[in-house]
């Protein structure tokens, strides 16, 4: 979308799918989840992503399991499928002006430093906007680019601990709990993207790029929904509550003779269904359940009510039961269960990629369908730190 020429790709790479990002460059300088993520986002929906890594070392995720046998890492390949790299010592005056080169081309850097990295190295947003002005800048940091905290460094677990939804995970009285996912840098990727797509949606109107600032720890506020509207209504700190829901009742896992399910009866009608479909109309008859309110407030007794009549019955009769009378439900699968799932399977969410070296790999596909665009199968390798150095260097005439 720039004005500048559009580097084609470069030699001996992978197809990139057709999407409609086809039209983006995107220069990453962002490593391990955040950023990496963000721009996994883009290349699934057919942006080209020049991958800009430390020379010799390369992105942090390289280093981190698990491993293929050849000693690949699966954590780094899944989430910088369809990427190209070039590793540039942004210190050193040659690899500058590969930089440079790239950035005149681009339409969208993105980078996860803290704050002030990039600056030190005449990169930052307002060096860049003066030269490039219609170059968006995406960075992606633990706590901003603004506030007293903007400077400090953050993992995903320091944001998990201090934005609040460690304290509400987890089970009463538990020791803190961490969500089973790194909920701080995927919730920040994600957020970045918005924020790109909407900076290019403003370019288009204005001609002009601008810098999108996203926090780790912005991003756990944003999510915790529920517990910041309890908060504000109580004025006090929501806690635990293991896996049922705070507001909505009955709407929890529950205990089956072999296993547990899920079972959210979110409304009064769909809690009569529940009643009928387990047999129990004592319950559907108790005036203590008889609003969603009341229900919630005997969450413990409608618990030990509903896993009564669960006990003796294996979770797939349960489920059938609920499936029939149009009841929310599920079953509660690990990993391997819910990557086999047809449901899964039927919406090409299981795709396949590969390590650097060429071997396949599983990995989760993209879950954005759109009607004008196919959904492939397989996704372009990962890519050999420096893989693509030749080729860039040739395509940008240097």
């Amino acid at each position: 979308m720039s004005d500048s020429p559009e580097i084609p790709e470069a030699s001996g790479s992978e197809a990139r799918p057709r999407g409609p990002l086809s039209d983006l460059l995107i220069v990453d300088l962002s490593r391990v989840l955040a950023g990496p993520y963000a721009t996994m986002v883009l290349a699934d929906l057919g942006a080209r992503v020049v991958k800009v890594e430390q020379p010799g070392k390369g992105d942090d995720s390289r280093h981190i399991g698990p491993f293929s046998p050849a000693g690949q890492s699966a954590y780094f390949s899944s989430i910088n499928r369809g990427k190209q790299s070039i590793a540039l010592d942004l210190k050193a005056p040659a690899d500058r002006a590969v930089f440079e080169a790239l950035l005149a081309r681009a339409d969208v850097v993105v980078e996860n430093y803290r704050p002030g990295v990039m600056a030190k190295l005449g990169y930052g947003w307002e060096a860049l906007h003066a030269r490039f002005p219609r170059l968006i800048y995406a960075a992606a940091s633990g706590f901003g680019h603004t506030g007293p905290d903007s400077g400090k460094a953050a993992y995903d677990m320091v944001v998990q601990a201090m934005g609040g939804i460690m304290s509400i995970t987890g089970h009463p009285g538990g020791p803190p709990t961490r969500v089973g996912t790194s909920v701080g840098d995927i919730t920040a990727g994600l957020f970045t993207v918005v924020g790109i797509l909407s900076a290019v949606h403003h370019r288009a109107a204005t001609g002009e790029g601008m810098f999108v600032d996203v926090a780790m720890l912005d991003g756990q506020i944003a999510i915790l929904e529920n517990a910041i509207a309890r908060y504000a209504v109580t004025g006090v700190a929501p806690g635990p509550l293991g896996a049922r829901h705070p507001s909505i009742t009955p709407f929890a896992a529950y205990a089956c003779a072999d296993g547990h399910v899920v079972i959210a009866a979110g409304n009064d009608a769909l809690w009569e269904r529940l009643c009928d479909a387990l047999g129990a109309p004592e319950l559907k008859a108790d005036p203590r359940f008889a609003t969603n309110l009341a229900r919630t407030d005997h969450a413990g007794v409608i618990a030990e009510a509903i896993e009564a009549r669960l006990a003796t019955r294996p979770a797939a009769e349960v489920l059938a039961l609920c499936e029939a009378g149009g009841i929310p439900c599920g079953p509660l699968q690990d990993t391997a269960q819910a990557l086999d799932h047809r449901q899964v399977r039927a919406r090409n969410m299981v795709i396949e990629t590969a390590f650097p070296d060429g071997q396949p790999l599983m990995a989760a596909g993209n879950p954005v369908k759109l009607s004008a665009y196919a959904d492939p199968t397989h996704r372009p390798k990962a890519p050999r730190l420096d893989e693509h150095r030749a080729a860039i260097l040739k395509e940008l005439g240097l």
